[in-house]
């Protein structure tokens, strides 16, 4: 009967189980799929499985079509300019590395929030996204859309031919679900919760295609799609009990994206690499937007802690390409004779994009770091502008504030403050800390002027010596802290540091709520890394979350940003407004190999701007031949620049 399922056929998938939860192998287990089946059983996933979870469900009621407002206005996007090469080359094994191996495959709850996640969230697609170029909406998930009158809802047609990975189709009902899901307590993800509370008020069936995702305010047509534009989840995939955080941690969701995580790769590469796979009947591939795409058939990503040593791999052909951000790295190391013979290529392709916030940030549960005259005065003690100069060459510029390059959004007034020492002086004066102990630090009674710097690159160790030998000078000491990737994460996650340098990414819109409302002070796993919490910036706060119109929103974000300033719990480090990178010569790219949001390069996956490039065979085997022969091409160093800021 459909209700059971005895798991027999899925032999592998068994003995997936036996090795990843390192428990002993015995008969297979007859499980019923209604009233048996747990978190702890995803691990163990089948076609057949999930059809048959699938054929148990009771689907959502429906309002019915004829439910829907009269005055819809229906659009589509074609999705043009195209960005793929209708010349590209399909197949071949794509050669990345990353320098963490993921604590788990979830996306969402505990030690979910890492570098790794990217690759994961690449394949889990929304209902529609913003052309990279352009920023107009243009279909995912779903083909067609309409704003509601009061322009609070966005209603969507999907395409019926969307799949889930393991071939069940994505209905409406897995938007309803994704609701239930990220509301439950048993994610452990609050910030997730709030959102789907606070910003998603919630989703309305009309029929198994047809669904509106509501939002709390008013808002522009292209705001409405970055914020109700959600991916969905599957519901005949997840159980939420007390479990599903520990069990759920190495278990393969299904995604609707071109790719999926191979299963063995989870076992043989266990802490040492993982593998995409291309999915061969993925339902995107007759869609035009998508011709010339997603090229490669398998990425295999290694897992390589230092940069010197996957550079090195690169040169020996173990990696496919090298982000060459690093001016070390691009000025010294990328060259010599692989590059002079042309087996090895250098790309520069400049963006047009928000900026990630690289800087300190400051955790003012600290008792030092609580009082504002401390924060100015170590804003004044950090000299960002001789790090520019010497170790970074200045090949990056001094970033702004944390939000930089948001168009109207970004308060042009907002500027970083400068390595003054006489007002360093004043600061830490006003704060007490008016003499110096025999080793130059300031005192204060018995208290030093000291602090820890916790972070993640040992490349990155030069930059923030930097930093450190002028904060002397200030009579501060900065102790440097180097965590490997996932513990500095954790740590600062957890919010155990003092001061911490790293970056956030961006997104289409200034972010105030997640990483500076008191809602999300005070506790682990939230992005409120400096534990701010000031009731006026609460009310600001909210109420750009809730302004109805643009220029509400963007005078808003004026004055959040200059109170922000005045806090000064983050001190503004560098941006990058480019990508650059080499690759051997065989990974080909079309004529416009990035976009103006800074996707693209080598990027295989992300849905709006990913796997442009492609493997050329032929190429290749030049290329190899080449090396044993001694035979060159011309050198190549190819700089686009038309979106240089």
């Amino acid at each position: 009967p459909v209700g059971r399922y005895v798991m027999r056929r899925g032999g592998q998938a068994l003995w997936g189980i036996c090795v990843v939860t390192l428990v002993g192998c015995s008969k297979p287990p007859e499980v019923d799929l209604a009233s048996e089946w747990s978190s702890a059983n995803q691990l163990v996933w089948t076609r057949d499985i999930a059809a048959a979870r699938h054929a148990l469900l009771t689907p959502y009621p429906a309002l019915g079509l004829d439910q829907l407002p009269g005055d819809l206005a229906w659009e589509t996007h074609s999705g043009e300019p195209f960005l793929g090469d209708p010349n590209s080359v399909p197949g071949g094994t794509f050669y990345d590395h990353a320098n963490v191996y993921p604590l788990t495959l979830r996306t969402v709850g505990p030690d979910s929030n890492n570098s790794f996640r990217g690759y994961l969230l690449a394949n889990q697609w929304s209902l529609t996204t913003l052309h990279p170029d352009t920023e107009v909406p243009m279909p995912e998930l779903a083909l067609e859309w309409a704003v509601s009158a009061d322009q609070t809802t966005l209603f969507f047609r999907l395409d019926p031919p969307v799949r889930w990975s393991d071939g069940v189709p994505v209905t409406a009902d897995d938007y309803l679900y994704t609701i239930e899901f990220m509301r439950s307590e048993a994610i452990v993800a609050p910030w997730y919760n709030n959102y789907f509370t606070e910003q998603i008020l919630g989703v309305d069936k009309y029929d198994d295609y047809t669904i509106a995702v509501r939002g709390p305010v008013p808002k522009t047509a292209v705001d409405l799609h970055t914020s109700l534009s959600i991916s969905p989840k599957p519901r005949h995939f997840h159980v939420l009990d007390a479990g599903w955080v520990q069990n759920t941690n190495w278990a393969i969701e299904p995604n609707t994206g071109p790719y999926q995580i191979e299963r063995r790769s989870i076992v043989d590469g266990k802490g040492k690499y993982l593998v995409f796979e291309k999915k061969a009947d993925w339902w995107g591939w007759s869609r035009p937007q998508y011709r010339g795409r997603f090229n490669v058939d398998r990425v295999r990503i290694k897992i390589i802690r230092d940069p010197n040593t996957a550079f090195q791999a690169f040169n020996k052909g173990d990696l496919d390409s090298f982000a060459l951000i690093l001016p070390e790295f691009w000025h010294e190391k990328a060259k010599g004779p692989a590059y002079d013979r042309g087996y090895l290529e250098k790309l520069w392709v400049y963006n047009d994009a928000p900026r990630p916030s690289t800087g300190v940030w400051m955790n003012q549960a600290h008792s030092l770091l609580a009082e504002q005259s401390i924060r100015l005065g170590i804003q004044h003690s950090l000299n960002f502008d001789k790090m520019l100069s010497t170790v970074l060459r200045n090949d990056y510029v001094r970033l702004h504030q944390h939000f930089t390059g948001y168009g109207a959004y970004t308060n042009p007034e907002v500027r970083p403050r400068a390595f003054d020492l006489a007002k360093a002086d004043q600061y830490f004066g006003t704060a007490g800390f008016d003499r110096r102990g025999p080793d130059g630090i300031r005192v204060r009674g018995e208290q030093r002027l000291s602090l820890t710097m916790t972070y993640s690159q040992a490349v990155h160790t030069p930059r923030l010596v930097v930093l450190q030998d002028e904060a002397k000078k200030a009579g501060l000491e900065i102790k440097l802290q180097l965590l490997d990737g996932q513990n500095a994460f954790r740590n600062i996650m957890e919010k155990q540091h003092e001061l911490a340098w790293m970056g956030w990414s961006t997104g289409f819109r200034p972010a105030y709520w997640e990483h500076y409302h008191s809602t999300n002070a005070g506790k682990p796993q939230t992005n409120n890394i400096t534990n701010t919490a000031i009731a006026e910036l609460d009310q600001l706060i909210e109420s750009y979350r809730n302004a109805v119109d643009a220029e509400t929103r963007i005078a808003l974000s004026h004055v959040i940003q200059a109170r922000l300033d005045d806090e000064a719990m983050f001190a503004p480090g560098y941006m990058v407004p480019y990508s650059r990178g080499a690759h051997w010569r065989w990974i080909r790219f079309p004529e416009a190999a990035g976009t103006r949001d800074g996707g693209g390069l080598y990027d295989p996956f992300a849905s709006a701007s990913g796997g442009l490039f492609w493997i050329d065979p032929v190429i290749r085997d030049e290329t190899r031949n080449a090396q044993q022969t001694g035979d060159a091409f011309s050198p190549v160093l190819r700089v686009d620049e038309r979106f240089r800021p």
